[in-house]
């Protein structure tokens, strides 16, 4: 039996490991399991066994940064930081559904908010625990990457909580992930 909590937001951005400050970014669509382990502990349970995420759509917004460095303007007598204008391709109306394998996970899960990578893509639970069994879950409309290595694998990132060792794991698309407006 899982116990899964559905989550929901305004929108959402998973930053792709390949993405270092490229210019154009579009969200990943899955979550690598350095990204599902942050958010066990966040919520501070024992496991989360399975997820599935799926939006609505996706919204390019343009963000603007800063450099790192500083660059010195003689003639101004000053000092500058350079500037530069980002886009990110930004989840729309993003639901995740997150399961778990204890009763008591569910319940710590169901009364706190989740960020997906950015402390500003705040997701919220609804306040029922679903009751459902692996192939009930295997129904729910999402992506779900399936963490490990198989035939079907692909190298998903490195895991920032084990030592930087990659992480690999195939993509399960069920129903229609992207639901449209």
């Amino acid at each position: 039996m899982l116990y899964a909590v559905k989550y929901s937001g305004p929108f959402g951005f998973i930053k792709p490991w390949t993405a270092v400050r490229d210019s154009k970014t579009f969200s990943q669509q899955f979550l690598t399991p350095s990204i599902i382990e942050g958010i066990r502990q966040k919520l501070e349970v024992g496991s989360i066994v399975r997820h599935k995420l799926s939006y609505s759509s996706i919204s390019v917004q343009q963000e603007q940064t800063q450099t790192r460095g500083w660059e010195k303007k003689t003639q101004l007598k000053m000092m500058v930081r350079n500037q530069s204008i980002l886009e990110r391709g930004m989840l729309i109306n993003p639901i995740l559904y997150l399961a778990f394998g204890k009763q008591e996970d569910s319940q710590k899960g169901v009364t706190q908010h989740i960020c997906l990578c950015r402390n500003e893509d705040v997701l919220f639970p609804d306040d029922e625990i679903m009751e459902l069994e692996e192939s009930e879950f295997d129904k729910l409309t999402g992506f779900e990457l399936r963490f490990g290595e198989s035939e079907k694998s692909f190298l998903v990132g490195f895991n920032r909580f084990d030592e930087i060792k990659p992480m690999y794991g195939w993509l399960e698309i069920t129903g229609k992930p992207v639901t449209g407006l």
